[in-house]
């Protein structure tokens, strides 16, 4: 398979995805409530929201550098890529959950966070999994010597642990854990790790983050 389909039909899973996250913004409308008060209640909605749309941006940047990279598309690629794209599409469902749950108090704010951070999880480690298959072979413009690769992967199992903090601390106190992913979102817009391979018309100046 040419990798422009690979990268075309993953763009329209990221572009739905990315959308769906605004079908959780509403307000109940006219009613008791003023508007100012609704808004107010929803913050966890729009915090999330924003939270959720980087993290699929960040993600959307990088798999774009990382397949422009790719020389040619393998059937073992393809299944990696169809991993990364399950836990895409469900960050639209986590997200809706802990805007409902995240100021509850309750247990089940603690096991939507939870959930909310085993997204993030899964989706580094499909992320991480096409990383480590452009590590093998010459499957890449510029293959990332083999002295590298540790240091490489070390970035990739650092933000992975991170996601897993995240969930073990929603165990205990879901405004914590919430903190947390925000502040990886943050670092992952500023962060720029050393790419497996740059396509030959990038110069090697693009590198994937996460």
């Amino acid at each position: 398979m040419d990798r422009s389909r690979l990268e075309a039909f993953s763009d329209g899973v990221f572009a739905v995805a990315i959308t769906l996250l605004a079908l959780n913004l509403t307000v109940a409308g006219p009613g008791p409530k003023s508007l100012t008060d609704q808004l107010q209640a929803h913050w966890p909605a729009f915090l999330a929201y924003l939270i959720s749309f980087f993290m699929i941006g960040i993600v959307w940047v990088n798999h774009h550098v990382l397949v422009r990279a790719i020389t040619a598309v393998d059937r073992t690629l393809l299944f990696l890529n169809l991993v990364l794209l399950l836990f895409v599409v469900l960050i639209p469902f986590a997200t809706a959950t802990v805007a409902d749950y995240l100021t509850k108090n309750t247990w089940d704010a603690n096991v939507a966070m939870a959930l909310y951070g085993g997204v993030f999880l899964g989706m580094s480690i499909g992320f991480g999994s096409i990383f480590e298959w452009t590590l093998h072979g010459q499957r890449v413009y510029q293959p990332l010597p083999p002295d590298k690769h540790w240091a490489a992967r070390a970035r990739f199992v650092g933000g992975g642990l991170v996601y897993v903090v995240a969930i073990l601390v929603a165990l205990f106190s879901a405004i914590a854990s919430f903190v947390i992913i925000a502040l990886v979102a943050v670092y992952y817009i500023f962060e720029r790790t050393p790419a497996s391979a740059a396509a030959p018309d990038s110069g090697g100046d693009d590198q994937p983050v996460i």
